[in-house]
């Protein structure tokens, strides 16, 4: 009984927070069209809302842990579900993605994307990708603000493991900025695909920056031990046994 009751409200959470995407960004896209600043305020108010919903709706509270980045970075995060994404979104001032290219043509979503300076790549080309990469985030260096790369390429459901991608480090190496590894813990609470969320503390923490400058190979691995070394830890932290994947 008790599943069968988190299940549909997790249902109703879900239908609200889908609906509550375009009231919102017609709400804020006449101010989004003339400033890109209210374009980045409309995104970071509707996470701030999905937080707060589900923290009432579902039992799923959220936390940001560690420094929040404001200056220019990327931002190296581990990616288990959508609600990293927002959790991230909700906290950095001026968050852009690379992102799949399909969602450049979303409804809503990709235009908003587009105007905060999200970089669109054909993800299934890793030469041609990172040729996309490099160039869309060149084009909007003119518009500084927290790049965020999902180094493994995709969601990764807690506890699985999947290799990380050369594009954080050429990223890394072209831009010459410090990186802001982030790990998370979300994908116990709120899976990749589904329905359930369950209740519980989702973290996003943002580990101490890794400066700009060191050779690809050591930053990558110093990356991926870091970044995975933490989301084990919060996993555990949430209950999660890591040991047993």
């Amino acid at each position: 009984m008790g599943h069968a009751v988190q299940w549909l409200r997790s249902l109703a959470f879900i239908v609200q927070m889908y609906l509550a995407m375009p009231i919102m960004a017609v709400f804020f896209t006449p101010f989004a069209l003339f400033s890109r600043d209210w374009a980045f305020r409309a995104v970071r108010s509707y996470c701030r809302y999905v937080r707060w919903s589900a923290g009432w709706m579902v039992g799923l509270r959220s936390q940001v842990r560690g420094e929040v980045p404001t200056d220019e970075v990327i931002v190296a995060a581990k990616h288990q579900s959508f609600f990293d994404i927002i959790i991230i979104v909700s906290a950095c001032p001026r968050p852009k993605f690379i992102m799949k290219k399909q969602l450049k043509w979303a409804p809503i979503l990709g235009w908003y994307a587009m105007r905060m300076g999200c970089v669109p790549v054909d993800r299934g080309k890793r030469g041609a990708a990172i040729a996309q990469m490099k160039e869309g985030v060149k084009r909007n260096l003119a518009d500084p603000g927290q790049l965020i790369i999902y180094p493994q390429g995709t969601r990764v459901a807690a506890g699985a493991r999947k290799p990380y991608k050369i594009g954080t480090a050429v990223l890394y190496e072209e831009l010459e900025e410090d990186c802001v590894p982030a790990a998370t813990n979300v994908g116990v609470f709120w899976p990749r695909r589904g329905i359930g969320r369950k209740p519980g503390l989702a973290v996003v923490e943002f580990l101490p920056r890794i400066p700009a400058g060191k050779p690809k190979d050591a930053f990558m691995a110093e990356l991926e031990q870091r970044v995975e070394r933490h989301s084990n830890r919060l996993m555990a932290e949430a209950g999660f046994d890591v040991s047993a994947r």
